[in-house]
């Protein structure tokens, strides 16, 4: 018997290592590949595209949001990978009602991260202790924690734009930075309500009005990103394509002759599971030229 528990408190219980899986993030449907290879993924999202060449062969059920919960059905799964922030939660619960193993995972930190990768380690029915990906993700995470700066580089790293958009402190993608030598100016900067407020040009909403909307992905004006002393931009791949195009946005900022502007893989910055191996330190190497 396999017994996990999850980021929303289920405890799963499996009879023995799952012959078909359906992955609905990215990120883990990449470990999945990583621990135990293709053969038993079985589905995937649109957006599940690593790795390339190979993850081609495994049915597409949508995308991560809008997925197509039928398709998922179909499948027949004996587990389905989730996530609390990248998939819908009415169709993750419609998953559950029905009686399906759906494991739901939500790391905000890279120790976060390496919990979550020994639970599938156990999911897969894969000894933890043994598992080379673990280790090196554990090696590289002791090895980053141990290097700290007490000086970290101050960065700005946008997930959008129009308006540009970023993550708070209590992001996984913060904790990566703080290990590769960098500090997230917008670390200590919660999203307000209403887009107004957010952009300083109105009154903010109440806790009480706030209530339970997400505050982690504040909305911000590009003078903010100067007045928070950030030294560098960090544009990533993903979630939205930065290009050097996206470079002009901030030479047009008062002092921008000080802020290094680098286009980066956002696969390092926000894929948690077997992505940690290699992330931190080819982040801290980006970070180090910065620096110099």
């Amino acid at each position: 018997m396999i017994e996990v528990k999850d980021a929303i408190g289920q405890h799963l219980q499996l009879a023995g290592a799952p012959a078909r899986v359906v992955s609905l993030v990215p990120s883990e449907t990449m470990s999945v590949f990583d621990l135990v290879g293709l053969g038993r993924l079985v589905g995937r999202t649109d957006y599940c595209i690593e790795p390339a060449g190979i993850i081609e062969a495994v049915p597409a059920v949508g995308g991560t949001k809008g997925f197509d919960v039928q398709a998922v059905f179909d499948l027949k799964p004996d587990l389905v990978l989730a996530n609390k922030e990248e998939n819908s939660r009415s169709s993750v619960m419609a998953l559950i009602e029905a009686g399906l193993e759906v494991h739901v995972s939500f790391p905000c930190t890279v120790s976060d991260s390496n919990r979550y990768l020994e639970s599938l380690c156990q999911l897969l029915d894969v000894d933890p202790n043994q598992s080379p990906h673990l280790h090196n993700c554990r090696e590289a995470a002791a090895r980053a924690e141990a290097s700290v700066t007490t000086k970290p580089i101050p960065v700005f790293v946008p997930i959008w734009r129009d308006p540009w958009m970023t993550f708070d402190g209590r992001a996984y993608a913060s904790d990566v930075l703080r290990l590769a030598g960098a500090h997230n100016v917008f670390a200590g900067r919660p999203r307000r309500y209403p887009l107004a407020a957010d952009l300083g040009k109105g009154v903010a909403w109440t806790d009480e009005k706030v209530d339970q909307r997400d505050t982690r992905y504040p909305r911000v004006r590009l003078e903010e990103v100067m007045e928070r002393g950030a030294r560098a931009v960090l544009l990533p791949d993903e979630p939205y394509a930065f290009t050097e195009k996206d470079f002009g946005a901030f030479r047009e900022l008062e002092s921008s002759s000080e802020l290094d502007l680098e286009l980066i893989d956002g696969k390092d910055v926000f894929w948690y599971g077997t992505r940690v191996a290699v992330a931190i330190d080819r982040l801290r190497a980006c970070i180090d030229r910065l620096g110099q």
